[in-house]
This record gives C-alpha cells, sequence and structure tokens, in this order.
C-alpha cells in the first residue's frame, strides 16, 4: 500500500484517475467536510469513466457537538449523489465489512463510482 498526503481533497480525485490510468487501484480517505472541496473535481470521474472509491468519516450528524460541521454533514451524500457517486452508509460494525465489500465490487468490478459513509452513530461522535 502506498499513501499520499494531499494538500486539498480535491487533488485525491486527480490522483485516483491517474493511479488507474497507469494500471493501479486506489481509495480517497477524507472527513465529509471534505467533500465541498471536491465538487468540481468530481466531474472528472464521469467525464473520464474510471472507477472511483471514497471512504468517508462522517461529521455533522449523530451527536455532533460542532456547528461548523453540520452543513456539510447534511449536504455531503445530496453532493456526492448529485456529481453521481452512489452512497452507502455503514452505521454498525456489523456492516462496515459487507458495506465496503459491495463497494469494491461496484467500484473495480462494474466501474461505478461509490462513496462510503461511515456514520457518527459508528464512529462516535467527536467530543471537540
Amino acid at each position: 500500500m502506498k499513501t499520499i498526503v494531499l494538500t486539498s481533497e480535491q487533488e485525491g480525485v486527480g490522483v485516483l484517475a491517474g493511479a488507474w490510468l497507469g494500471g493501479e487501484r486506489g481509495v480517497l480517505l477524507m472527513q465529509s467536510s471534505g467533500v465541498g472541496n471536491c465538487i468540481n473535481m468530481l466531474s472528472l470521474i464521469e467525464a473520464g469513466r474510471f472507477p472511483f472509491l471514497a471512504l468517508i468519516s462522517m461529521r455533522g450528524d449523530f451527536g455532533e457537538g460542532n456547528p461548523w460541521q453540520y452543513p456539510m454533514g447534511k449536504a455531503c451524500a445530496p453532493v456526492l449523489e448529485a456529481m453521481g457517486v452512489t452512497c452507502l452508509r455503514s452505521e454498525s460494525p456489523d456492516d462496515v465489512i459487507a458495506t465496503v465489500a459491495a463497494a469494491l465490487t461496484m467500484v473495480f468490478q462494474a466501474g461505478r463510482a461509490v462513496a462510503v459513509l461511515f456514520t457518527q452513530k459508528l464512529l462516535g461522535a467527536k467530543k471537540f
């Protein structure tokens, strides 16, 4: 596994496109607030017809105490879906493996764009 540190989440979309063109697979890991930074670059997925997988830790939902996290937490799935990315939610430890496995099949066998949203019910609400 190779990790690449990004200066902004939107760079990850381009990195994944380049990796796919170079015969590699990749996954973009980010927090829900980073989805807003990716909106324009998400158009590259459909235009380039390449598979895309994002694993997203949600903020701004169940038990969130930081008011700044609510706007993008609420908009995350609708924004992704508007850009052609299917969203799968994982809310309990029992469904994480099945949800990620389904996403892997959808992305790397069917060539789709999928985001797995790990909710705060699963991860726990932040104390800050």
